[in-house]
């Protein structure tokens, strides 16, 4: 065979597909995979665009096709004022994050997800082989890119609270003395992380933002699931501390709490919103801006309305899997969410193999989880609190992500509870 005309980037030989983007080819009945928003307001999602759309044809019909070519036109980069104004709005007075900017709608960038943010924000802040301390385990659509754009990624346990402040300054101390550079960058999830579903309480909250303004290192914040909160009142978010915003980089997006509309809304410090605005700009130049025209009315007018109901939906399913998984499943621990998409499961047997179990007994008895080991690194390292050292990068074979979020309770019931049985057959 003649050889390729061509050769492809380096990176494309050793990161893999994802694991939830290959296991969505899959339809099974009992889908607990990706976390697919299923209590959605589409009705009202469905009802914006009837109004929207009789909107723009009345502007037609008088003659002001500019407003309407405006809505189906390129935007600025940043994304449209008018969407920019109410989620600042929305996050100085649900949220008490401060945007010192005037006006403070200058400090929201609109991006195309929040995942585009993720990857703008590596990008624009992280040189190769630059540091980046994250949880163990942590989001695969952050952990990958970062590993692709060079960073050396350092993994810190968690627990049933999510990241452990005393655990990061240990690993930033170890970083300086063995590594000879302090990190550059810290991702977290406060709110109902995913994977495993943990929130991390204030004061640890308060204490990672410390951490941060001591050893001058910023804070990626995403909060994905800030809305998708069972339990009130909220805790605060990391950026409602960060009042001059020069420490913490807030990453927000509607794909949970509207629809997957790939419309992200993030804070960042004035330097870096000015670079990943450029960055941007190289990504996709603008995100469409009859989406954000959608956006702005849901979250003007709609979203406290329709949420609660969401949210009901969500803790109803989260409490029928929890259920289920003690019932049935073998020894084990799961996480306990209090929002958020996901349960955390992990076998007490070390040596069980979650992601060869799902190819071998789950997906012939059609039922789809993630298993845990897509969570961790392709490479780098982990702290290791109990030996004090940096090791290789290790993972946990035994565990797996289970998402509540998609399917509808009767289905849930059933498949947690099959797939309780399939686990005891295997592991007693």
């Amino acid at each position: 065979m003649s050889k390729e005309p061509y050769d492809l980037a380096a990176w494309t030989s050793f990161i893999p597909e994802s694991e939830i983007r290959r296991l969505l080819k899959y339809n099974v009945p009992y889908y607990f995979g990706g976390g697919k928003p299923g209590a959605l307001p589409i009705e009202t999602l469905a009802q914006i665009l009837i109004d929207l759309g009789k909107e723009q044809l009345r502007e037609i019909q008088a003659g002001n096709e500019e407003r309407v070519i405006d809505d189906f036109n390129y935007g600025p980069t940043s994304g449209k004022p008018f969407l920019r104004k109410t989620l600042a709005n929305r996050l100085i007075e649900k949220d008490n994050v401060t945007l010192p900017s005037d006006p403070p709608e200058d400090d929201v960038m609109i991006t195309t997800g929040s995942q585009q943010a993720l990857y703008a924000m590596i990008d624009t802040c992280i040189d190769r082989g630059d540091i980046i301390l994250t949880t163990s385990p942590a989001y695969l659509g952050f952990l990958v890119p970062a590993v692709k754009l060079g960073a050396q990624i350092i993994t810190v346990p968690t627990d049933l609270q999510g990241a452990i402040p005393d655990y990061f300054e240990e690993a930033i101390k170890l970083c300086k003395k063995e590594l000879g550079k302090k990190p550059e960058m810290i991702y977290v999830v406060p709110d109902s992380d995913n994977p495993k579903g943990t929130t991390v309480p204030q004061k640890r909250r308060e204490a990672l933002f410390n951490l941060a303004m001591e050893h001058h290192i910023i804070i990626v914040e995403d909060g994905a699931y800030r809305e998708i909160q069972f339990r009130k009142p909220r805790e605060k978010p990391i950026k409602a501390m960060d009042t001059e915003n020069k420490y913490v980089a807030y990453l927000r997006t509607s794909s949970k709490e509207a629809a997957v509309l790939r419309i992200g809304y993030s804070v960042f410090p004035p330097k870096v919103h000015e670079q990943i605005n450029k960055d941007k700009g190289f990504l996709d130049l603008c995100s469409p801006t009859i989406v954000q025209r959608m956006l702005d009315i849901y979250y003007r007018d709609h979203i406290d309305k329709v949420l609660p109901k969401a949210l009901e939906t969500y803790k109803e399913r989260a409490d029928i899997m929890r259920k289920a998984i003690d019932e049935t499943f073998p020894a084990g621990n799961r996480t306990d969410p209090t929002g958020g998409f996901f349960i955390w499961w992990e076998s007490e047997d070390k040596d069980f193999d979650a992601k060869q179990f799902l190819e071998q007994v789950a997906l012939p008895n059609d039922i789809i989880y993630v298993p845990g080991v897509a969570f961790y690194p392709l490479m780098g390292l982990s702290y290791i609190p109990e030996r004090g050292e940096l090791t290789p990068v290790e993972r946990s074979l035994n565990t797996m992500r289970i998402s509540y979020s998609y399917s509808p309770p009767d289905i849930i019931d059933q498949g947690i509870r099959k797939l309780g049985g399939l686990l005891s057959e295997s592991l007693t």
